[in-house]
């Protein structure tokens, strides 16, 4: 379950990512990141009050609401910040490579959770499939990007790899709730984002020019991108290895294609068999991916 749950996440974040592209640049990456959160905030607490909320104690909100300050708040800050620096392509190659292996990495160090040497392949066709799909769409025209985006990137992925470790780390007793864990987490995130947008003196609404109507793709983009993609993303942690759950998560760049196929858009011969082999890393995964406790 908690595998196909974080496909499931995989799968929100390509249809949303098309999506939040109709925004254009009316949302700076903080404005972003608080807008989002909000209206999560406010499904999910109208979907608990429906759902009793299970194994909250101090110590679980505590490491929750922390989870969500690092990996949200500073976290997808930094990979928007990545973003509107280094352009989409890069940024996705960085933060979506790089997290995996971090998680794997602070698992192992701090909970004490390994993943089988079948894992380890599985993860590495994945994440390789991933890069070559990536550099296959990247545009032929030269960029000269700064250094400080590729460092948004490292840090967008380090603080991912931080929360999904405490994540799984309190999902994985099966005692919290995944929407209780989602709606914590998106708290948690808002501790850095409202103070840091007061103190950078940030418009907190979008700009919006023309006319233009961006809030109901933005609305639909946050409720598959962010609502339905973190409890997923809470579901699949208390079922399967944080390194594992990440490493599925990436194939949200090549879920990307399929949807752009969907909407008309051809695929090179390049994209089609690397994405083949990444199913088979999936597969991988899938097999070797039994639930384990720790």
């Amino acid at each position: 379950m908690g595998v196909f749950a974080a496909l499931g996440t995989a799968l929100c974040w390509a249809i949303a990512a098309r999506l939040f592209r109709g925004t254009g640049n009316a949302f700076s990456p903080l404005t972003m990141n608080f807008w989002k959160g909000l209206i999560s905030i406010a499904i999910l607490a109208v979907v608990l009050v429906f759902v009793q909320p299970t194994g909250l104690t101090t110590h679980t909100i505590l490491w929750l609401l922390l989870s969500g300050l690092i990996g949200i708040g500073i976290g997808d800050t930094c990979f928007f910040k990545a973003l509107h620096s280094i352009g989409d392509s890069q940024a996705v190659l960085v933060a979506e490579t790089l997290a995996p292996l971090f998680t794997a990495l602070f698992a192992m160090a701090f909970i004490g959770e390994w993943i089988t040497w079948q894992q380890w392949v599985g993860v590495a066709v994945v994440l390789l499939s991933v890069d070559m799909v990536i550099k296959a769409r990247k545009r032929s025209t030269t960029h000269v990007f700064a250094t400080s985006g590729y460092l948004y990137g490292v840090g967008a992925a380090l603080c991912q790899a931080v929360g999904a470790v405490v994540s799984r780390d309190i999902l994985s007793s099966g005692e919290v709730d995944a929407a209780s864990a989602a709606f914590l987490r998106l708290i948690g995130g808002m501790f850095f984002v409202v103070p840091f947008i007061a103190f950078t003196k940030t418009k907190y609404m979008p700009t919006i020019t023309n006319g233009k109507r961006i809030w109901p793709a933005f609305i639909m983009a946050t409720l598959l991108g962010t609502t339905a993609a973190i409890y997923l993303q809470m579901f699949a942690f208390a079922f399967a290895k944080a390194a594992v759950v990440q490493t599925l998560i990436a194939t949200s760049a090549l879920m990307s294609l399929a949807v752009a196929w969907a909407l008309g858009e051809k695929a090179t011969k390049a994209t089609v068999v690397w994405s083949a082999i990444a199913l088979i890393g999936v597969a991988i995964l899938v097999s070797f991916g039994a639930p384990t406790t720790h």
